[in-house]
């Protein structure tokens, strides 16, 4: 499907595009192309996606926060737009795990400087 959008991109008429878990499967240098094709479409379309990887997100002009709350009856999703700061803690968080070292926290910085 991202060839086919990525070959449409200049003439079909769809005004948004929605991928959801397209980093499945896939890691290192196919994650960067993979990035680089979703934010050539970015340029005729908006583009939203779900994506666990941070060379894919590092490309995004927006990040939002996904967080759900539940009392154990109801459940409620928090969508937020992160700011610069909160966006370069989550590429840390997605490379790194629970424990975010210096050296990861600034690889995200690069990733994120690299990106724009």
């Amino acid at each position: 499907m991202l060839a086919i959008k990525t070959i449409l991109a200049d003439r079909d008429e769809i005004p948004s595009v929605i991928f959801d878990e397209i980093d499945s499967g896939i890691s290192g240098r196919t994650a960067q192309m993979v990035g680089r094709k979703l934010k050539e479409i970015s340029r005729y379309r908006q583009v939203l996606l779900i994506t666990h990887l941070p060379q894919i997100a590092a490309l995004a002009d927006e990040h939002f926060g996904i967080e759900k709350q539940t009392d154990g009856v109801t459940t409620h999703t928090l969508v937020r737009c992160l700011n610069e700061e909160e966006s370069v803690a989550e590429l840390a968080r997605l490379l790194g795990g629970d424990r975010i070292s210096g050296s990861v926290l600034e690889t995200a910085k690069e990733m994120k400087n690299a990106a724009k």
